[in-house]
């Protein structure tokens, strides 16, 4: 997703390999284990429509009431590289329930979903800044979903956030198990993941619990998700001449507390999909127990489906 490589940018060292530790007060509890890599994937929606045609970039979901939230580039001419998102609101089956639009929000690489009070809220990228054919946003933004409603970063009920001075390219992603925002970001050359607690976020804190560098030597990033102790990457790429079946996604597993990488495994998920391009990652809580999702597009162009996989083994 990095302005600076791609559309999606590559998997770049931070400020190496090491990790630093910040904290900011005590974590929360962090839920125990880490998923097993290596472990089948199961399908949980398969070649869904979302309200626009163009691919999925990223989900999250409102395990409350069972409900997926996706965005993807809004159709059109131009939106991506104005920043403008589409987001649906799906069943767990995978029906469309509803939709916003976001104008200028950014490209849509990771989003999480809050309930607070009753509302759903969501996380997003914002205050998108074009870059030739992308915009990528530098901002955080909390928002309401609102069925039918077009928004932009400064509309009311829009609150927008920047925990990292100076930080560039920032998108968040929730873990529902110990309601902590991590934000993945650029600066001083690299990309950084820093781990708050929500509520730290919302009262303006800018201390993280850890603040890691993203490993190096991995490839095209596609999205990222938490749960407990630990952030899972993915990567990978549509099929192609040079990428053919069963594809080159790999989903890799770093310790939030040491930034040290525990394990990378090659997934064939949804392999018999056409195009096939990994997009978004994000934990689901079914029955109180975490599987770790990742999405799929696939479809012609101006025709795209979304399909989401899940692994549940934890060791």
């Amino acid at each position: 997703m990095s302005p600076l490589i791609t559309r999606r940018g590559l998997l770049v060292a931070g400020a190496g390999a090491a990790a630093t530790a910040l904290v900011g007060g005590e974590p929360a509890a962090a839920a125990a284990g880490r998923f097993d890599l290596t472990a089948p994937a199961t399908g949980l929606i398969w070649k869904k429509a979302l309200r626009d045609e163009t691919v999925l970039q990223s989900f999250a979901f409102d395990n409350a009431h069972g409900h997926i939230y996706a965005v993807q580039v809004k159709n059109g001419s131009g939106s991506a590289a104005a920043g403008h998102l589409c987001l649906t609101k799906l069943s767990l089956g995978g029906a469309v329930l509803g939709h916003m639009y976001l104008m200028g929000f950014g490209h849509g690489v990771s989003i999480g979903v809050e309930r607070s009070g009753g509302t759903t809220y969501l996380w997003t990228e914002t205050n998108a800044v074009r870059d030739g054919a992308n915009a990528w946003g530098n901002r955080l933004a909390r928002f309401a979903f609102t069925n039918g409603r077009t928004i932009t970063p400064s509309s009311s009920g829009v609150t927008r956030y920047a925990p990292v001075t100076g930080a560039t390219n920032t998108t968040c992603a929730i873990d529902p198990s110990t309601n902590r925002l991590v934000m993945r970001y650029h600066k001083g050359g690299g990309f950084r993941y820093a781990v708050y607690t929500l509520s730290a976020v919302k009262s303006g804190s800018r201390r993280p619990l850890y603040d890691v560098a993203q490993p190096s030597g991995l490839g095209v990033f596609q999205g990222y998700a938490s749960y407990g102790d630990h952030l899972y990457l993915l990567e990978g790429s549509a099929y192609g001449p040079s990428n053919p079946a069963p594809g080159n996604t790999y989903i890799t597993s770093v310790d939030l507390r040491t930034g040290r990488r525990v394990q990378r495994a090659l997934t064939q998920a949804g392999k018999s999909l056409d195009y096939r391009e990994p997009e978004g990652m994000a934990i689901q809580l079914a029955g109180g127990r975490p599987r770790l999702c990742l999405g799929l597009a696939s479809g012609g162009s101006g025709a795209r489906k979304a399909s989401i996989f899940y692994k549940s083994a934890l060791v």
